[in-house]
C-alpha cells in the first residue's frame, strides 16, 4: 500500500471518530480540516470534502450543503459502527482496540 493510500485510510477513520465524538454526531468540513491537521494529516479543505463525499457514497455519513462552500457532515449508524471498530470496511483504517 502506498503512503497516500495509507494516509487516506487514516483520514477516513479520523473523520468518523471525530463525528462519533461530536454533539449529534455532526461537524463541518472546516472544523474537521483543522482537527485532521492536529493529528498530522495535512489535508486541504478540498481533500477533506473529497473524503466526506467518499464516506457518503459508502453510506457512512450524510451531507448537508445548505450554503455554498459550507458542508455539514453527520455520521450514520453504520459510520459510528465503523468508527468503533464494530464493522470493518475496505478503504478505512480499522481503529486499534481501546483507542
Amino acid at each position: 500500500m502506498s503512503y497516500q493510500e495509507e494516509l487516506r485510510e487514516h483520514a477516513r477513520i479520523a473523520i468518523l471518530r471525530m463525528l462519533e465524538d461530536a454533539p449529534k454526531y455532526t461537524s463541518n468540513v472546516s472544523m474537521m480540516t483543522d482537527l485532521l491537521r492536529r493529528y498530522g494529516i495535512n489535508y486541504t479543505r478540498d481533500q477533506v470534502v473529497g473524503q466526506v463525499h467518499w464516506l457518503a457514497e459508502q453510506g457512512l455519513v450524510t451531507l448537508d450543503e445548505a450554503s455554498p462552500g459550507f458542508v455539514v457532515v453527520t455520521a450514520t449508524v453504520r459510520g459510528a459502527e465503523v468508527a468503533q471498530g464494530i464493522v470493518k470496511m475496505d478503504g478505512i483504517q480499522r481503529p486499534r482496540p481501546g483507542v
